[in-house]
């Protein structure tokens, strides 16, 4: 490595430059490269584990299975946790997939959290419409649908957070503000939203697997 100050080379383990003196704040590229590589197998890892458990989620459906399926359990690879809501949600991860799955992933994705918030806000007086309605009304609105869906959601996980002990500075105006507004800042907008979103119900999902047990 060499010396930051004045250039000089010197041994990898140095602590001060043998020429100036200046401190050396050496980095081991060695470990970071495995740094990174343990990163990036633990993203894909994670990926993999996220799919299993969408396809297995998607098979339950259709077996009449309604459990839901925890990838990193059970000695086959997985197993049913009844009832138990999904409370580790990652943007990244969304946007990950549904990337690499060309989109259909993130029909699952919207598909389970809808089918979450109903169950942990049941009897509030209120319903996350489904996936069928907000995607056929999206197109015929041009999105605007979406944009509503998105602020009643909002709205929806602020009211219920007391339910759960909580208290959430995010409402559906914010949500709404940073779709439509934030979409002039480079398109981080909505991401942003869309992050919040998944944050309180992630939150809301957890206080109700504390609340039931789970």
């Amino acid at each position: 490595m060499f010396c930051k100050k004045c250039g000089k080379e010197m041994p990898d383990d140095t602590k001060f430059c043998p020429v100036c003196g200046e401190p050396v704040n050496s980095v081991n590229l060695k470990d970071l490269g495995q740094g990174a590589v343990n990163a990036a197998n633990s993203a894909f890892n994670d990926a993999e584990n996220e799919l299993r458990t969408a396809a297995q989620d998607v098979a339950n459906g259709f077996s009449g299975n309604t459990g839901t399926y925890n990838a990193n359990n059970g000695n086959n690879g997985g197993s049913y946790m009844g009832g138990r809501l999904k409370e580790d949600r990652s943007i990244w991860m969304y946007i990950l997939l549904s990337i690499v799955t060309c989109g259909i992933y993130s029909l699952y994705f919207l598909y389970k959290l809808i089918q979450d918030v109903n169950i942990a806000m049941a009897g509030d007086g209120e319903e996350t419409a489904g996936l069928v309605k907000y995607i056929l009304l999206s197109v015929i609105t041009c999105g605007i649908y979406g944009w509503y869906w998105q602020y009643c959601l909002g709205n929806r996980l602020a009211n219920n957070a007391p339910r759960y002990g909580m208290n959430f500075q995010e409402n559906g105006t914010t949500i709404l503000l940073w779709t439509v507004l934030g979409s002039f800042l480079c398109g981080l907008g909505p991401i942003i939203a869309w992050s919040i979103i998944i944050k309180n119900t992630n939150a809301i999902c957890a206080g109700y697997n504390r609340s039931n047990g789970l």
